[in-house]
């Protein structure tokens, strides 16, 4: 199986965990929840389900029980908390701790980039905008921005798009982008960092409608009546639109100016409106 520090979901580890000994051994679901010290012989098979957690005491005692090293029970023990973490700043801090577990241990936790591009909204502006400025220098690129940010916060972050493999420097030193467009992909933690991410530019969002030009902005919205069918229908309407959007942008190569565009879908009222 692979190596623990690949993880990011601790109860399929104890799933591939269970099967890896299974292949080889004669091992039950009985006999790995009594080395972890639990008495229904299905608990560890529950919560390799999702039907039943782990305590963080109990966490400890699983991770023992496989014989983890210590940072590898650490890793463990922080991965239980990510899952079961209550708000986001308890996910961000466990994943942090993953993070810095992995890294201290020459490892890389699969898609660790992809979710620190998608938590600070820089990380996409100025994957977009640094191309654009060929021989610009971060203080340029800083007054660029909108809001406006440091050189050092441009530079610390583009730092980070080239070690992410998310932007590469030519020859004469000027950016260009490996991909033209960055999804979130498959990460089970894909939506704590767009969260953050869709915070941030809401805040942005707001500033614009009173600090950019009506006539470089576009700002509308519906009120609607629908049903869950018709919720459903136009979720994946605006998927396709965003398709129709994005080849828009990518068929030039050319940035004049770099946009975000905000699609919002939210309920304003209660499920029971047609149950009184």
């Amino acid at each position: 199986m692979k190596d623990i520090l690949e993880y990011t979901d601790y109860r399929q580890y104890i799933a591939d965990y269970y099967a890896d000994r299974k292949a080889k051994t004669a091992f039950s679901w009985q006999e790995f929840a009594k080395m972890a010290g639990f008495s229904s012989p299905v608990y560890l098979k529950y919560v390799s389900e999702g039907r039943f957690n782990l305590s963080a005491e109990a966490a400890a005692r699983v991770a023992s029980a496989i014989s983890l090293a210590d940072f590898e029970c650490d890793f463990f023990v922080e991965m239980v908390k990510f899952d079961h973490a209550k708000n986001d700043d308890e996910k961000r801090a466990a994943f942090s701790k993953m993070v810095s577990i992995a890294e201290s241990h020459k490892a890389k936790i699969v898609d660790g980039e992809s979710f620190r591009f998608f938590e600070d909204w820089k990380n996409p502006v100025l994957r977009e905008l640094a191309p654009a400025m060929p021989g610009a220098k971060p203080l340029a690129m800083a007054h660029a921005c909108r809001p406006e940010v440091s050189a050092a916060e441009v530079s610390e972050t583009l730092n980070f798009l080239v070690k992410a493999n998310l932007l590469q420097k030519d020859k004469d030193g000027n950016y260009i982008q490996t991909d033209k467009v960055v999804t979130s992909g498959p990460m089970n933690f894909a939506p704590l960092a767009l969260r953050g991410l869709q915070r941030q530019m809401g805040e942005i969002a707001l500033g614009a409608i009173e600090d950019v030009p009506q006539n470089e902005r576009h700002f509308s919205g519906l009120t609607l009546g629908v049903t869950r069918e018709a919720y459903k229908k136009i979720v994946q309407e605006i998927a396709d639109f965003q398709k129709r959007v994005i080849a828009i942008a990518t068929s030039e190569s050319a940035t004049d100016e770099v946009y975000r565009l905000n699609v919002q879908l939210f309920p304003m009222t209660k499920k029971s409106v047609n149950k009184g």
